[in-house]
């Protein structure tokens, strides 16, 4: 394991975390429950999936289903499946320990999910809930549109340029740049909205430690 330094001692107010493929690994049910409703409406499943990660579930449903289609009926019905099926969900690694470092207020999630399957899920792969959490509920634009992570920032009480954003996906890389944020991406994106990010495969590489002289984080991010 090459555990040498990456870009170290990046100075944070605060961490806003998405959900997703950054702190928890969802991939199985999200492909059950996408693939399941393009075949009920004879619809190219791959075609979905590549872009409705880290977007809310009736922007995507608005975008594909066919005319005649009940889109916010539809969506309401996948939410409530997602919500139901917990089979596969996972912590990313690293994500629990991570977190298990950092004080209430100073971390939180903005995520594309509702709030209820948002908090299913974080249970389900083990993770504490944020004493603040942004979720497709809480917004009027869902990523990329910068709201969400406005809103956390401000919930925070952190100019959104002090604090850094932990992202996987496009939608959300745009909405933490957009936002003014430093964004870190974790995984494997190779969209042109990561080029010359600092990146992490996942959250094993990330160490937070806090300067007690100013309360700011200290983020130092390792290849593992």
């Amino acid at each position: 394991m090459n555990t040498a330094p990456l870009p170290t001692g990046i100075s944070a107010t605060a961490l806003l975390f998405d959900m997703d493929g950054t702190l928890v690994d969802s991939n199985p049910v999200v492909e059950r429950t996408w693939r399941g409703f393009a075949r009920r409406h004879g619809l190219n499943a791959e075609r979905i999936l590549a872009v409705s990660h880290g977007r809310r579930t009736e922007e995507t449903v608005a975008r594909f289903a066919p005319a005649g289609v009940d889109a916010a009926a539809e969506a309401q019905r996948l939410i409530a499946e997602e919500v139901a099926d917990t089979r596969g969900v996972v912590a990313i690694p690293g994500a629990a320990e991570l977190l298990a470092t950092l004080t209430s207020g100073s971390w939180a999630v903005v995520t594309s999910a509702g709030r209820e399957l948002a908090e299913t899920r974080m249970r389900a792969a083990g993770l504490p809930l944020p004493s603040v959490l942004v979720s497709a509920d809480d917004v009027t634009m869902g990523k990329p549109s910068p709201e969400g992570y406005l809103k956390a920032a401000g919930h925070l009480r952190h100019p959104p340029e002090s604090v850094v954003v932990f992202e996987d996906a496009e939608a959300g890389i745009l909405a933490a740049r957009a936002a003014g944020a430093r964004t870190i991406v974790v995984g494997q994106s190779r969209c042109a909205a990561a080029t010359g990010l600092d990146r992490v495969p996942d959250l094993r590489g990330v160490r937070v430690d806090i300067d007690r002289a100013t309360g700011r984080l200290r983020v130092s991010l390792t290849a593992n």
